[in-house]
């Protein structure tokens, strides 16, 4: 007699009873000449969307930051005053 826990064997036969295993044909293989296949779960294939969106948002993101490098060192950059203003206050007030 021998003990499996969770697929892992245990220490096999005990005492002097030996058992023997028919040969058993494989009968969900047989006949079967087909690819494999892999299907992947639908939570795996939106982070692989999601990691392509970030790629390219970050690429967008270097450019605009380019634009503006280029923009400050001519000095055609004019930033909009109300805008800096309000997030401004927003952090000095809320926190944000």
């Amino acid at each position: 007699m021998s003990i499996e826990f969770f697929g892992v064997g245990g220490p096999g036969q005990i005492g002097n009873v030996k058992k023997t295993q028919k040969p058993q044909a494989d009968s969900k293989t047989e006949g079967k000449t087909g690819t494999d296949q892999v299907q992947f779960s639908s939570v795996l294939q939106d982070v692989n969307k999601a990691q392509v969106a970030k790629k390219s948002s970050d690429s967008a993101r270097a450019d605009r930051v380019q634009e503006l490098k280029a923009q400050i060192a001519d000095g055609s950059y004019k930033p909009d005053l109300d805008k800096v203003a309000s997030s401004l206050l927003q952090f000095m007030f809320k926190g944000k």
